[in-house]
């Protein structure tokens, strides 16, 4: 059971922003910039590369949500990022898909 499933079961206490039936959105413990939010589905994929065509509507509306929440936290006008990162090369260090919710900094680029 990853970190993430112990927050959706309410096991772990997190500053949620979001929760519906499908995702929940919570305040990352270690913030990489002043708005940073975790965007996780509810059913437990582990990463980007074990989506299935099955999954399809969960991720449209995991990008309408990330773009309402980013729009509630204000960050819309100026910008931010939106990340996904899958397995060990890919910087995944827990392994249940999310969406990194990145802003309130000029994002630089490349990222790393």
């Amino acid at each position: 059971m990853t970190i993430f499933k112990k927050i959706i079961d309410k096991e772990i206490p997190a500053r949620i922003v979001h929760e519906d039936s499908l995702c929940l959105a919570f305040h990352d413990i270690q913030g990489q910039a002043p708005t940073h939010i975790l965007l996780i589905p509810k059913k437990e994929i582990r990463s980007m590369a074990e989506v299935t065509k099955s999954d399809e509507a969960l991720l449209g509306h995991m990008m309408v949500v990330a773009s309402k929440i980013a729009n509630d936290q204000g960050l819309a006008r100026d910008g931010y990022r939106l990340v996904v990162n899958t397995n060990d090369q890919g910087g995944q260090s827990v392994f249940h898909l999310h969406i990194h919710i990145l802003g309130g900094r000029q994002m630089t680029w490349p990222p790393g």
